[in-house]
């Protein structure tokens, strides 16, 4: 199902004329600026171009939400416009708001990143009810005791993305822990599971308690609320046709979240303000704890060597991928991958800007260079690496990565 300019362009301009557009201005990083009215624009023909069923935009200068829009459709049928505060699948973003919560745990001395899993669960892994079929093998690798949650977090531990990926649907390592990167979303709801046995409640409530309530997130959470059901996007495919609700009813510190552009702009305003952790342990968590030197960042295991994550010192440090040395300073990063739902945001922490884009479209992807050049100016993400570019996206749908 494809959507006709005039049509996303009528629910675009009901949700962003309100705002006083001429008044903001957008700083890029290069120190040039674009109005919000301009970013309006080439926002609206680029996702229209690119048949985007609906988008989130935010954009921060200087630690503070300076624009946020909504464009296109957050339901076909009946037709709902997208707005910046529409509740919209996160998807693996919640892997670095997530990583965020666990820093705040290690600031007040409730968690060490440092002490391996096995040691911090009171009996072995496989003897716990959710890992007595997937985690028989992994307790039995003589690897599996130096697994510490930092390594789960930088996805350093060398397990799959998945149990169920593996060809017995059982977790195993897939080199010494600490020496690789290999993207896993198991690794990190592991660490989810330690912090449920260590303090005693569910993660949903752990996290709303201690970051979306105080942060008034109030579109964002782990698990589906009846009250997002007035604003909330459904999931649409490559050709606009209707995938999923954005529900999910199981709290997963991998992918379950569903937020808004607005709430993401509060979260990422609080991490520059040091009113999540402090500066000291946001420095640990942006520190680069592993070198990635691949050219994809998914894929076949063996890859060769990428000469874009070396021009920009690309790593991961905890539960965020970090752009270490690139012409406007370090950033941080998160990409969010799931049906119906591709997301990216991006953060230089010198001139505290940031860029999110949230989108309720398999075509989401297609759009985020062109997005993040012209809005933000971000022409140093590894957009090959990220799998931004079009021959990654349409080789990933053909091979299902």
């Amino acid at each position: 199902m494809r959507f006709p300019i005039a049509v996303l362009a009528c629910s675009f301009f009901a949700a962003t004329l309100a705002q006083p557009l001429a008044a903001q201005i957008i700083q890029r990083l290069d120190g040039s600026t674009i109005t919000a009215a301009e970013a309006n624009v080439f926002a609206r023909k680029t996702l229209a171009a690119a048949h985007v069923t609906g988008a989130e935009i935010a954009v921060l200068n200087h630690g503070h939400l300076v624009w946020s829009a909504g464009f296109g459709l957050r339901r076909v049928d009946p037709v709902l416009p997208m707005t910046p505060d529409t509740n919209i699948w996160a998807a693996s973003i919640t892997k670095s708001v997530f990583s965020t919560y666990v820093m705040k745990l290690v600031q007040e001395g409730k968690f060490n990143l440092d002490t391996p899993v096995a040691q911090q669960l009171a009996k072995p892994l496989d003897e716990y009810e959710p890992y007595r079929e997937t985690g028989t093998e992994l307790v039995k690798d003589p690897r599996w005791p130096t697994i510490t949650p930092r390594m789960l977090l930088a996805h350093t531990s060398g397990l799959a993305n998945f149990a169920f990926l593996e060809p017995d649907k059982k977790m195993h390592l897939h080199f010494k822990p600490g020496t690789n990167f290999k993207y896993s979303g198991e690794g990190i709801n592991l660490v989810q599971f330690v912090i449920e046995q260590k303090l005693g409640e569910p993660l949903e409530l752990l996290m709303r308690k201690a970051l979306f309530d105080p942060l008034s997130m109030a579109n964002t959470a782990l698990v589906y609320q009846q009250k997002f059901a007035a604003n909330v996007a459904d999931r649409y495919d490559l050709d606009g046709k209707f995938l999923s609700q954005t529900r999910r009813d199981h709290a997963r510190a991998a992918g379950s979240m569903a937020t808004s552009a607005n709430d993401l702009a509060r979260f990422l305003e609080a991490i520059f303000a040091n009113h999540i952790v402090d500066a000291q342990t946001r420095a640990e968590m942006f520190h680069s704890y592993f070198r990635i030197h691949s050219l994809h960042q998914f894929g076949p295991d063996m890859q060769p060597r990428g000469k874009e994550a070396d021009r920009v010192s690309l790593a991961y440090g905890v539960g965020w991928g970090l752009l270490t040395h690139t012409r406007y300073g370090p950033a941080f990063f998160k990409e969010g991958h799931g049906d119906g739902a591709q997301n990216y945001l991006i953060c230089f922490e010198r001139s505290q800007s940031c860029m999110i884009v949230l989108t309720n479209s398999d075509n989401g992807e297609i759009t985020f260079r062109p997005l993040f050049e012209k809005i933000l100016g971000d022409t140093v993400t590894p957009w090959e690496w990220e799998g931004y570019t079009p021959s990654y996206i349409e080789q990933a749908h053909k091979n299902g990565w």
